[in-house]
């Protein structure tokens, strides 16, 4: 669930700039003149990614967020009244209106996943780092959320950290995960057991090799 916008909280910076012009005019020239606020969805993206790499540089450490100060520049950018652009940034769940981790560990507990084992993949993060769902580590390496179908339903359970996608997980190799992420170390992304994609648990098959194993009877 998306935490309440505090809008003066003592963690919004009173001011944001984007770093890069070219980056917002190459945004803007996407969309007619007079369509701008098709803008405000890829601007907000731009400026929690431009947090993120700030964040990166952090002592303690944080992950990418969009402060109001950004949402307020993005309003200007396009010419509508910040309201605007706080439906958008509180509506949809891949905005992070508050402060998060470094790294932010998307738990999924659909259908799916919830069927293949996600809450012992939920407990298995809580008890490696010792914090909750909503939370945050002390050394700001790592939060937690629970959130809706990530769309690797065939592969569950799963979990996104921060763009990366993490798949037929268990609770053993989830906690893996965290510790080479936590020592800096490259963990590959996708299926964690090596499977293509989201070709079925026994391997590939294909129409041709079905009507072969049929006729001969195995």
């Amino acid at each position: 669930m998306k935490k309440h916008l505090d809008l003066h909280a003592a963690y919004q910076p009173q001011s944001f700039s984007f770093r890069s012009a070219e980056a917002v005019k190459d945004i803007l020239d996407r969309y007619p003149e007079g369509r701008e606020r098709s803008a405000i969805m890829p601007l907000l993206d731009l400026a929690q990614r431009q947090m993120a790499e700030e964040g990166a540089k952090a002592t303690p450490p944080y992950g990418g967020w969009i402060p109001r100060a950004a949402m307020d520049e993005i309003a200007r950018i396009v010419n509508i009244a910040p309201i605007k652009v706080y439906e958008v940034a509180t509506f949809y769940s891949m905005y992070n209106i508050e402060p998060v981790g470094q790294y932010l560990v998307q738990m999924c507990t659909t259908t799916p996943c919830m069927l293949c084992g996600s809450d012992n993949i939920v407990k298995a993060c809580q008890d490696r780092l010792g914090i909750g769902l909503g939370e945050t580590t002390a050394d700001g390496r790592f939060s937690l959320m629970e959130v809706e179908c990530l769309g690797a339903c065939v592969n569950a359970p799963m979990v996104q950290i921060n763009d990366d996608f993490f798949e037929d997980l268990t609770p053993a190799r989830m906690v893996e995960i965290i510790d080479l992420i936590e020592h800096d170390k490259t963990v590959p992304v996708g299926s964690q057991t090596g499977r293509l994609n989201s070709q079925a648990a026994g391997g590939g098959t294909t129409l041709k090799e079905t009507d072969k194993a049929r006729k001969s009877g195995t």
